[in-house]
């Protein structure tokens, strides 16, 4: 039997799509990631299926939506001491969420060595969830000074960036897969260019100039930000200024302003380009690259200022589109872009599962893009579901439409508070919520979004 291709899913954090070259940003260098979508396909609307760290992953490994692999919890957040709020540092033990055989689980059911380098951030340990190795930081946001365990070993603090560290055990992983008999899955996760901004190289940090951004039509750089200093300084410093109120991350540099906090972004979005980048050259170097499906993506997006917003969390443009990139010519992956389907995180796992002929579970809730990969026709819906924390949306090529939760039983409210035409609005700026001006489009989209709520189920006893 032919030995299986390997697989390497690549994510970064907190990445719009909006900020890479190959979806149209005319600034920022990114020439890895357009060197992987130059060979593969890319498909020009994806997204998130949930804004937010821990759920979004979850979602990805899990082949689930939010709400049955975890119960709707967006982070798993804990008071670390009086008066304070962090994030848990390492996983728990057990396996509170994600019940459900994982795309690890089943890759490793068919002889795939599996293995995590990288940010985590899932509530479970990965061994509990079918990772025979792993290799991850302790701390969810920081980039230097970090603190990581290999397979559950002491702590140890490697010399300079960890996404440096990082990107070299991705190299040092692919050259000793150079002559083994089975077939593996990575699971690369580079935490850039999530905050902290200011905790990068120099380099990186001021290569690009704030008055040579561009900036979103939905930005208004003269309008201050809600609580405006406060989010500055968790973009550049994040826990070490919210939580351990460390002297130096209490002043911002002198006439610190969004374009500046922005072109740090770019910064560091080039930073992560690097490290893909890397793990390519490593790939072809040691003779892999033909026998290794590539993904690339993002668990969510970033406000960046973009309608007043921060952060990500919402339903918004900004906080939802991702890039996605699949690549594997010998595969019979085509050099596309695919500007028909919304595609999503939850897609994933059975788009890879079937582009390796491995049987889709029937737990998994995704759908199979396999089709639209290597360049077949294809009859599945064009749309995506999106949880947020109040509430759901579908998102079309043309349309979001959001209904928020009524009550305490996530029992949907009857109109929506959130009806946006992208073609016509691609910036949000008219919410049609309301208005009625298209009412046979937004009783479609209700009434699709009300079946896929009635069908999808929460996870029973939630911890």
């Amino acid at each position: 039997m032919k030995k299986r291709p390997n697989i390497i899913l690549c994510t970064c954090d907190q990445l719009r799509a909006f900020e890479v070259g190959c979806y149209g940003n005319p600034v920022i260098q990114t020439p890895n990631l357009d060197r992987l979508a130059s060979n593969g396909t890319r498909f020009e609307t994806a997204v998130t299926n949930y804004p937010v760290c821990m759920a979004a992953r979850s979602v990805l490994i899990s082949g689930q939506y939010n709400r049955t692999c975890t119960g709707g919890i967006s982070n798993v957040a804990f008071q670390s001491q009086a008066g304070s709020f962090n994030m848990p540092e390492y996983p728990f033990f057990g396996r509170p969420h994600l019940k459900s055989p994982t795309l690890a689980e089943i890759l490793r059911s068919h002889n795939y060595h599996t293995s995590v380098i990288g940010k985590w951030h899932i509530h479970s340990w990965p061994d509990d969830i079918g990772f025979d190795e792993y290799l991850i930081p302790r701390v969810h946001h920081c980039h230097s000074g970090q603190s990581f365990t290999e397979n559950g070993g002491p702590e140890f603090v490697p010399p300079g960036y960890s996404v440096d560290y990082e990107s070299e055990r991705v190299e040092s992983f692919l050259e000793n897969q150079r002559d083994k008999n089975n077939p593996f899955f990575l699971y690369y996760n580079i935490s850039v260019p999530h905050c902290p901004l200011a905790d990068a190289p120099e380099k990186f940090r001021t290569m690009y100039k704030p008055e040579e951004i561009p900036l979103r039509a939905n930005v208004d750089i003269d309008k201050p930000l809600k609580d405006e200093e406060y989010w500055f300084k968790i973009y550049r410093y994040d826990f070490r200024y919210y939580d351990l109120h460390l002297p130096y991350t209490e002043k911002l540099p002198e006439d610190y302003s969004l374009r500046h906090l922005i072109a740090e972004y770019y910064g560091m979005t080039t930073w992560m380009d690097s490290a893909v980048g890397k793990m390519l050259n490593a790939l072809e170097k040691s003779g892999l690259a033909d026998d290794t499906i590539v993904v690339f993506t993002s668990d969510h997006g970033d406000n960046l200022g973009s309608n007043g917003l921060v952060q990500k969390g919402g339903p918004n443009e900004e906080s939802v589109r991702i890039p996605l990139i699949i690549n594997q010519p010998e595969s019979g992956i085509k050099k596309a872009v695919d500007k028909t389907h919304v595609a999503s995180l939850v897609d994933l796992a059975p788009t890879l599962l079937s582009l390796i002929d491995v049987e889709i579970p029937s737990h998994f809730h995704g759908r199979d893009m396999s089709a639209i990969c290597v360049g077949k026709q294809s009859d599945i819906d064009n749309h995506a579901f999106i949880e947020t924390g109040n509430g759901v949306a579908i998102r079309t090529p043309e349309y979001l439409y959001h209904l928020p939760f009524s009550g305490q039983n996530h029992d949907l409210a009857e109109n929506p508070d959130q009806f946006y035409d992208l073609i016509e609005d691609p910036y949000q700026l008219h919410n049609l919520a309301g208005e009625n001006v298209t009412g046979e489009i937004a009783k479609e989209l209700d009434t699709k979004l009300r079946e896929w709520n009635n069908k999808i189920p929460w996870m029973k006893n939630k911890q």
